[in-house]
């Protein structure tokens, strides 16, 4: 059967807005702010043969781990599916992330049969686990990270499974938010399904499928004729995740980039083996960095789907930390190493397309989990990623506070936050000279001060780049490093390590201090203007102004007194 391009072209665009429409359901249905605001959740359609077909733009690291969910999600599953079934599932080793996202999978009938799959993934403020947010620092195995979900079926013929209800709300610390996060991926899911049968309705099961086969065919022509441009040859790049092993020690993210004719190869030889920390990274999470990484470095018009990665071959070893064995912890995995690995992966596309990788961006989620009870004895939970600076680009500066690479979140308004919670927030505001020096400017990173207000709470941390900056390119120079640190109602200061779990006391403060991203080329080639409006809006010190970039500026009047250049 041969469908017509225009025809093609209609049907792809509505299966691309129902994943967006299946995201609008979903935020306004849910209850947490982590999804109500920061909109941390990813939507996202497959055909009868379990493929990826359209994709909202969501969060990076779950719409690149989505495929590998549901494939395998329902191969474990292996029962029988029927008309307004939904399978619910968050086992890092079968949906691909950790364990606070529940994946939500909903098959699409029509006459009987399977003709697509509607699916989406949610960050949940608490899955269980010894600390409130199931994000601890010190976790050694994953049982500890929360309540594991093999694929189940939560809703049966349109009914949720009473049971299956009861034994999450009895395993999580706020039972109501979570089910009201996990209806609100129900309403998503029904949301997609209805937008497929309408498809189904005005142009028939056939020429559905033909469509979705010819634009998973088109991707794959567009990503080939992407790889065929880049020069044949082998790539190679290191980094590292810091403070992993006893006495400090990092350990080594390695990945051997190969290309050659219209294919590539992603091999993580070299890389150090999983580790008894939560920062391993599960098959799926590895995955969605290469994805995201090959979309980044091509054309980001083309089409998301299963089509785009026919190209490439993929070798990461079992063991490793980009591919453990289960129990290891995972629980970082999904938020820190995501990041850490697009980090190396761009590294090596800066020596394939120098014009068009960015300096290394902050590098982190820069994570934080609290929870406690309140005067009532109501448990309350909390979670939430900082954003920080983007690398300086070759053709411009990087982004100041922004999110970068494997999250795509919003900001969760201070206003919301202390609405609903023990916090009162002390600063918020762009970090001085945390952006790397460079004729392009890395980004600056954030500071975020908040004070709790109840008698006590436990707080985790997971972040990275506190010890190794984020690198520069082309001459650029490495953004600011990341500070966390707990001041004491009494005054007394303490920096945390970037991987932590400690309590705090009523009047405690939090002061966070996200990295900035590394520069791009030379600073004493960035025009003097520049300098002097960075200065300006307090984004780059007058010292740094001298001593980075050779430019003498008045504090007061924003003058320039002397240029210090050769």
């Amino acid at each position: 059967m041969t469908v017509d391009v225009t025809t093609v072209e209609v049907i792809k665009g509505a299966l691309i807005y129902a994943a967006e429409e299946m995201g609008i359901a979903l935020k306004k249905s849910a209850y947490s702010p982590n999804i109500k605001e920061r909109m941390d959740h990813s939507c996202a359609l497959f055909n009868h043969r379990r493929e990826l077909i359209a994709q909202a733009e969501h969060i990076p690291v779950h719409l690149g781990s989505m495929a590998l969910a549901v494939r395998v999600g329902l191969e474990t599953y292996g029962g029988e599916l029927e008309p307004g079934d939904m399978l619910l599932l968050n086992d890092p080793y079968i949906s691909g992330t950790h364990l606070p996202d529940l994946t939500v999978i909903a098959p699409v009938f029509n006459d009987g049969e399977i003709v697509a799959y509607a699916a989406n993934k949610a960050h949940h403020t608490d899955v269980g686990g010894k600390t409130p947010g199931s994000l601890a620092a010190d976790s050694t195995e994953l049982y500890q990270e929360g309540l594991i979900i093999p694929p189940v079926k939560l809703v049966r013929r349109g009914v949720i499974d009473r049971d299956i209800q009861a034994l999450i709300m009895s395993n999580v610390r706020t039972p109501e938010i979570q089910m009201g996060d996990v209806r609100a991926q129900i309403a998503a899911n029904n949301t997609g399904a209805r937008r497929v049968a309408e498809l189904v309705e005005q142009h028939g099961v056939d020429t559905l499928h033909e469509a979705m086969d010819q634009t998973m065919d088109h991707s794959e022509r567009r990503m080939r004729e992407e790889i065929s441009a880049m020069p044949d040859g082998v790539y190679s790049a290191l980094d590292y995740m810091e403070d992993i092993l006893p006495g400090g020690c990092d350990v080594e993210i390695a990945v051997t980039v190969t290309k050659r004719r219209d294919g590539i190869t992603f091999d993580y030889s070299g890389t150090s083996g999983q580790v008894e920390r939560p920062v391993n990274a599960p098959l799926g999470v590895t995955v969605a960095g290469i994805y995201f990484t090959l979309i980044s470095v091509t054309d980001p018009s083309i089409p998301v789907n299963d089509g785009c990665f026919r190209p490439i071959t993929l070798r990461i070893p079992r063991g490793c930390m980009m591919n453990p064995n289960r129990p290891a912890p995972v629980a970082g995995g999904n938020v820190e190493t995501s990041q850490r690995n697009v980090d190396v992966l761009m590294k090596a596309f800066s020596q394939i397309l120098p014009e068009k990788v960015p300096a290394a961006g902050l590098g982190t989620m820069n994570n934080i989990t609290i929870g406690g009870t309140l005067p009532d004895g109501q448990p309350w939970t909390f979670y939430e990623t900082i954003g920080g600076g983007s690398g300086g680009r070759p053709t411009g500066d990087g982004v100041d506070g922004v999110h970068v690479n494997m999250t795509n979140t919003m900001n969760t308004p201070i206003e919301a936050l202390e609405a609903y919670l023990p916090f009162r927030y002390r600063a918020y505001r762009l970090r001085t000279d945390s952006g790397g020096p460079g004729k392009h400017r890395g980004g600056c990173g954030i500071e975020r001060t908040w004070a709790l207000m109840s008698d006590k709470a436990v707080l985790s941390v997971m972040a990275e780049r506190n010890k190794i900056p984020p690198w520069g390119l082309q001459g650029g120079k490495p953004g600011g490093l990341g500070v966390y640190t707990l001041r004491r109602a009494s005054g007394e200061e303490e920096v945390l390590p970037s991987k932590c779990t400690v309590e705090m006391r009523r009047g405690d403060s939090l002061i966070i201090m996200t990295p900035g991203g590394g520069g791009f080329g030379d600073p004493l080639t960035r025009p003097v203007e520049r300098v002097v409006a960075d200065v300006a809006s307090g984004l780059v010190s007058p010292t740094s102004a001298e001593t980075d970039y050779g430019v003498v500026v008045d504090s007061e009047t924003y003058e320039v007194k002397e240029v210090k250049r050769p």
